[in-house]
């Protein structure tokens, strides 16, 4: 691997542990009671106690430090008031911004106790995820992380939604390629040494189909069930791939006590 990939490689692993180590850090405060302008307030001070900043906040007028993204709602939902009650679940998406480069990541998390289907919806979402990012091998396509994603997913009686992807990342917070959670095997643009970019699969409970609220970000289920989400940034290596965005203390999966 060239020097310039070394230094992105490097840089992304500081940003990305900063991320998920917010991540880490909620894991002690996400219970019944707390509300998501908290679990912001908490990202916040993690992140800037780290020496980062968060990419999320005002990008193209985004109010909030981290996305809060609980039980109907797909993805980028605004903390707020809100009270998060028993058997609840929730996404918290933090993007942590350092030395110039980006680390981003996501993890449900549940609230109390959760329902047996939530709780098949979540680990058949990580699953997922983890699904996409077992088949990066060099040279392999990016339709073969959809297809993966889409073929286990479905199997599990959920659906895969249509309307977001992952994306490439790094010194800019999204660029090329995008990354669709469907498709085709060996289609799609080849996987090179040095690519970054994130997997982030969101796999509702009914209907694929989803829509944004008035606020111009929330996206919401159009059949109002339940929707999870797992994302990590990834390398792509002469040996396959490194996940920059892991968790230190190893709490990658729900309940995290």
């Amino acid at each position: 691997m060239s020097d310039k990939f070394q230094e992105a490689f490097a840089k992304t692993r500081i940003a990305g542990s900063v991320a998920s180590g917010a991540l880490d850090e909620l894991s002690k405060f996400i219970e019944p009671g707390i509300s998501t302008n908290k679990i912001d307030n908490l990202c916040y001070e993690f992140i800037n106690d780290n020496g980062a900043f968060s990419a999320p906040l005002f990008y193209r007028g985004f109010p909030k430090t981290c996305c809060t993204s609980a039980n109907h709602i797909v993805c980028h939902g605004i903390p707020s008031d809100k009270i998060l009650r028993e058997g609840d679940i929730i996404n918290v998406d933090v993007t942590a911004f350092k030395d110039g480069w980006h680390g981003d990541t996501s993890r449900m998390f549940y609230v109390g106790e959760v329902s047996v289907r939530a709780k098949k919806l979540v680990e058949t979402t990580y699953e997922a995820m983890m699904k996409g990012i077992e088949v990066l091998t060099l040279n392999s396509h990016l339709g073969n992380i959809g297809e993966a994603i889409q073929n286990y997913v479905e199997k599990k009686g959920f659906s895969v939604v249509r309307d977001f992807c992952g994306h490439g990342i790094g010194e800019v917070f999204h660029k090329e390629p995008n990354v669709l959670h469907y498709g085709i095997k060996d289609v799609g643009k080849k996987l090179e040494v040095g690519m970054i970019f994130t997997i982030e699969p969101m796999i509702n409970e009914g209907v694929y189909e989803t829509k944004v609220l008035n606020d111009g970000w929330t996206a919401v289920t159009k059949d109002k069930k339940l929707s999870a989400q797992f994302e990590h940034t990834i390398g792509i290596t002469n040996d396959g791939y490194e996940i920059f965005t892991a968790s230190k203390k190893g709490l990658n999966f729900p309940p995290y006590k």
